[in-house]
């Protein structure tokens, strides 16, 4: 699943952190998280790739946005692990 290679780095954790507090553009999350522009777009791509962040263009600018459904999907998938059965703990009836 490509959304937790990209969760994977702490860098754009970070920028879905600044995300979640509202849209951005690339500018305003390189300045905010001191990193070099291109790092910053680089970064973005890859989350933009993964479904984590949507971009529109806005005159010059591009403003991302945070994707709440593929990180709605990701914790369902979590949380689905979490729920499901342990068979470790399951008692076979040959056992009792």
């Amino acid at each position: 699943m490509m959304s937790f290679k990209a969760l994977s780095d702490p860098t754009r954790r970070a920028i879905l952190d600044l995300l979640a507090e509202g849209t951005r553009t690339s500018t305003e999350i390189a300045e905010a998280l001191d990193l070099p522009p291109p790092n910053a777009s680089y970064h973005l791509d890859l989350l933009r790739q993964s479904g984590l962040v949507t971009a529109e263009k806005d005159g010059r600018f591009v403003r991302y946005t945070l994707a709440t459904t593929a990180l709605e999907e990701a914790t369902q998938w979590l949380l689905s692990l979490l729920q499901a059965p342990d068979p470790a703990r399951q008692v076979s009836p040959d056992s009792l």
